[in-house]
């Protein structure tokens, strides 16, 4: 049975009424604990905003903990200088408060632009398969391509098996800045929605897109996925943040 507590949020320092409403829901499954966390974060010098999504590698308290602290680093950072800078800045502070340990995680990141510039490119670097989505009111865009055995696998016109989807080949810890995945979209405006793989590999392309283009509330869409994707069969713990931007 899946625990039921889950999160949604509105925090004062990532909304900007009439521009940016996020809402992100976390659910355990069939796990000991959630090792999955999110983060949002404005920064008041340059009025950039960060959201991100991290997945703890592992079962453990460690791997719950490098998701919290590389996803609350990275969308510090990340406000400031950049999305690939937020995932640089999340693998120092990893590799300084557990030094001699495995913590460790994947993440996704997108940082929007100030709300002067409200149709400005979306900036979005990861590593592993935590995911980056936009539906822009037609069409739904996966913007991340996974890091993971199974897609470079593919890559090479080999088919790989099953289990090679969970197989990353980047993570915050252990990624070399020149293989830190970069993205950025024409526009920030429409639904972005950033997820864990215990939401987007038991959701098609289709699922989420009709969950998105649904005219919910940010955060009761975040919970709809999440409930889909544990509905569908995820024993992973699940995570979804969906931010509307007008």
């Amino acid at each position: 049975m899946h625990t039921t507590a889950s999160i949604a949020i509105v925090r004062p320092e990532s909304a900007r009424p009439g521009t940016i409403t996020p809402g992100a829901v976390s659910r355990r499954g069939r796990r000991s604990l959630n090792a999955d966390a999110f983060a949002t974060y404005t920064d008041p010098a340059v009025g950039r905003t960060a959201f991100v999504v991290a997945d703890g590698v592992g079962d453990n308290l460690l791997a719950a903990r490098a998701a919290r602290t590389a996803a609350s680093v990275a969308a510090r950072t990340g406000a400031q200088a950049g999305a690939h800078a937020g995932v640089v800045a999340a693998q120092q502070e990893l590799l300084r408060q557990f030094p001699e340990q495995s913590a460790d995680c994947v993440l996704v990141i997108a940082v929007l632009p100030a709300a002067d510039q409200p149709d400005g490119p979306c900036d979005i670097a990861w590593v592993g398969d935590c995911r980056a989505y936009r539906w822009n009111g037609r069409v739904l865009h996966q913007i991340t391509t996974d890091h993971t055995v199974a897609e470079f696998m593919r890559a090479k016109g080999i088919r790989p098996a099953g289990r090679m989807d969970h197989l990353v080949t980047t993570s915050t810890r252990t990624a070399d800045p020149a293989a830190i995945g970069r993205a950025a979209t024409g526009s920030s405006r429409g639904r972005l929605l950033l997820s864990t793989d215990g939401v987007h590999k038991r959701l098609d392309m289709v699922a989420i897109k009709t969950i998105l283009a649904s005219d919910q509330t940010a955060g009761s869409t975040a919970d709809t996925l999440v409930d889909t994707a544990l509905r569908s069969g995820s024993t992973d713990n699940t995570t979804a943040l969906v931010v509307d931007c007008r």
